[in-house]
């Protein structure tokens, strides 16, 4: 196989791109300038270079729109449920269960967990934080302990699998060319066993440091993180108590009956049935529209059309704020990949390059076709991308090496879920203090560096063992 300039040019860009994560700054310019570089060298025009810049990000958008969709309706809604006093009522009951510390802790990840795959860790933790975390601490659980529940189940466990709202999943496939189906369930597993390892070391670790639950400490660490996000809810709904309770109960089902039918369809057809494809995704972003619609009009009456506009907008704001940076980098991978290549580059799709595949096929002959050196090699990409503090920025990077990467002893499909627990484990939240973990130590009220020692060992034993269990299991 002969490599041409624009090949060149493209793995050159793309090891700019790994050392410009390492250093935690940002990737967005060297991928815009490496797309348009690779699109003039390949055309071998300024004119097709300046289209092709523009045409990668718009693949990218096309490709991605759903993603940023679900984001906005299920943010849109959590939001909705503040303005009704539903979402304090949701899970004011787990309150009472929180009886002593080693509960508390099990009880905290279980909640965060379960919230977190429908909501999503960054908006969910301000409600958790608030209603849940000083429960656990009069309770007899460290503020320090709180967080690191917090962060391993919200941040790790259920993000890295993002198993509801599919945005993780969808964007490591698509990268790939490869079904969602296949990388979402193969990440589902690993993220639980990740995070079942990381929970349990963690626990083991810091058990002794559980206290009372009448140790007058409790009662000091609670005072001093407590009130900031519940006083926005306690004036403005005396009127809806009805209309918030009714939600209370009725979000929480619809969610777990949407839960329910999809196990179900998914075990009777051996398959996820009608979801094929990522449309579990729309299933339930499309229920999280009509009780966008109904909690908006039980909150505002005549004054919902004006509500429900703000909250989608909000949601789209928050969508693009967290996904915003991936369309550009997104379309770099593409580039890569023939199956987006030709729509990129204005050509036919027998003329469409292969650029980031045939890098590393140029590579195969001085490489063993080792399945653990390909599983370890992209969770250490996996890990260098996350690195920038996002988690999801890698992922088209690793979803497209796992295609690449890929031999005859290992499956595409674990090697993008691998890819995937290792960018967003680092990059969501749990390990590295420039990532959101710095939201859920300040609500608990803990130094961020100390909570990042705390998960450390932790979670990299969980991506060892997980990562060598994949070899197994798939």
């Amino acid at each position: 196989m002969e490599l041409t300039l624009s090949h060149w040019i493209y793995g050159l860009f793309t090891l700019l791109i790994l050392l410009t994560m390492i250093f935690r700054k940002g990737v967005v310019l060297p991928t815009l300038l490496g797309t348009f570089i690779v699109a003039w060298a390949f055309n071998g025009s300024l004119v097709d270079g300046f289209t092709g810049v523009f045409m990668a990000n718009l693949v990218a958008a096309k490709e991605l729109f759903n993603i940023f969709l679900i984001i906005t309706f299920m943010v849109a809604l959590l939001n909705s449920l503040r303005d009704l006093g539903a979402d304090i009522r949701m899970i004011q009951p787990v309150q009472k269960v929180m009886v002593n510390s080693h509960l508390s802790f099990f009880v905290l990840i279980g909640v965060t967990y379960i919230v977190s795959l429908f909501f999503w860790p960054t908006p969910a933790v301000p409600l958790i934080c608030a209603l849940l975390v000083p429960a656990a601490i009069r309770a007899g659980l460290p503020a320090m302990m709180a967080a690191v529940a917090v962060t391993l189940a919200g941040q790790g466990m259920a993000l890295s699998s993002d198993y509801v709202m599919q945005v993780a999943p969808g964007l490591s496939a698509k990268s790939a060319g490869l079904p969602i189906s296949g990388v979402m369930d193969q990440a589902l597993v690993l993220s639980l066993i990740t995070g079942v390892i990381a929970i349990a070391l963690a626990y083991l670790f810091y058990r002794k440091r559980f206290r009372s639950a009448d140790d007058p400490r409790n009662e000091q660490e609670a005072r001093s993180m407590q009130g900031i996000h519940t006083e926005r809810h306690q004036t403005k709904n005396k009127n809806l108590t009805l209309w918030s309770k009714v939600f209370a109960v009725l979000v929480p089902a619809s969610m777990l009956a949407v839960m329910i039918f999809m196990v179900y369809t998914k075990l009777n057809s051996g398959r996820m049935g009608g979801f094929e494809g990522g449309n579990g995704a729309a299933f339930i972003g499309g229920v999280a529209v009509i009780l966008l619609l109904l909690s908006t009009v039980a909150f505002g009456h005549q004054r919902s059309l004006e509500y429900i506009s703000d909250h989608i907008t909000d949601g789209f704001v928050f969508a693009f704020k967290a996904m915003g940076p991936v369309i550009p980098i997104a379309g770099f991978f593409f580039l890569g990949s023939p199956d987006f290549a030709g729509e990129i580059l204005s050509t036919s799709a027998d003329r469409a390059p292969a650029l980031l595949f045939d890098l590393v096929e140029s590579t195969q002959s001085f490489l063993p076709q080792s399945a653990l050196l390909a599983a370890f090699s992209i969770l250490i990409i996996g890990i260098i991308t996350g690195l920038d503090g996002s988690g999801f920025s890698g992922l088209p990077l690793t979803g497209a090496l796992a295609s690449s990467l890929a031999n005859p002893h290992i499956d595409p499909s674990t090697l993008a879920a691998i890819g995937q627990m290792g960018s967003i484990w680092t990059g969501g939240g749990t390990i590295i203090a420039w990532s959101s973990m710095i939201a859920i130590a300040g609500f608990c009220g803990v130094p961020v560096m100390d909570l990042v020692r705390k998960n450390f060992l932790p979670v990299m034993a969980g991506l060892i063992v997980s990562t060598l269990l994949a070899l197994v299991i798939f």
